[in-house]
């Protein structure tokens, strides 16, 4: 079962199925189904989904024969659009207030909602391995980054950082794994040359989110490594 926010449906990659919640064949679980013979397979994740959004309307695809969930959510409950949209159009210091009060919302408010989020999946799939997967970081901090200043870039980096850290807080408390998919990101960012990542562009929805090479080369090993015996039947 793949729940969760457009990291994990796939937005960005490409080869979208009809509807609103940009669901991707590239998507990393999707390339993680297509490889096993699996007894069934749900992709429930959608582009947009903060974890209220998970919770409330996602969550019918669990039950007590679930033997493995993904999970990518806080992204947007942490206002990343936001947050980008004030360091792509404004000045450094609205883009560090931007992630400032990101931040503090991940400090204050996000845990909560986490773990009301990852309590009910539990109560929905007791006897599941659940794997969190993390937000890679967007940018490199080498210099030379046309259009985002590298105060700007360190800014954005922090706050991802702070996000990574809450959601692997909160997968600790419940019990579950989670995947940290910086490392398999590092030397891919926007501005690294070999960039798995999508900058500004058309459409809007698809910019900072991870391409196919970056479904299938970071996101998909970040999960399978922590699929353990629920990786196949």
């Amino acid at each position: 079962m793949a729940l969760g926010d457009s990291y994990s449906s796939g937005t960005g990659a490409g080869a979208y199925e009809p509807g609103e919640c940009r669901r991707s064949a590239n998507a990393y679980p999707r390339l993680w189904a297509g490889k096993r013979t699996v007894a069934s397979f749900r992709f429930v994740a959608c582009s947009g989904a903060r974890t209220t959004g998970v919770l409330n309307g996602q969550l019918g695809a669990l039950g007590a024969a679930t033997t493995l969930v993904t999970v990518t959510a806080g992204g947007n409950d942490a206002g990343f659009g936001e947050v980008m949209q004030a360091c792509v159009l404004r000045t450094a210091d609205r883009c560090k207030r931007a992630v400032a009060k990101a931040e503090d919302y991940m400090t204050t408010t996000l845990p909560d909602r986490l773990d009301a989020l990852y309590r009910a999946i539990r109560g929905k799939a007791p006897r599941a391995r659940v794997v969190v997967l993390g937000y890679p970081r967007l940018y490199t901090s080498a210099a030379g980054c046309p259009g985002l200043s590298k105060p700007k870039r360190t800014a954005l980096n922090r706050g991802a950082d702070s996000l990574v850290t809450t959601i692997a807080a909160a997968a600790s408390r419940a019990g579950f794994a989670f995947s940290d998919v910086r490392d398999e990101f590092a030397g891919h960012e926007l501005c690294s040359g070999d960039g798995w990542l999508r900058s500004v562009g058309y459409p809007l929805g698809d910019s900072y989110h991870p391409t196919a090479r970056g479904h299938r080369l970071g996101y998909l090993p970040a999960m399978t490594g922590f699929a353990g015996s629920a990786d196949s039947r």
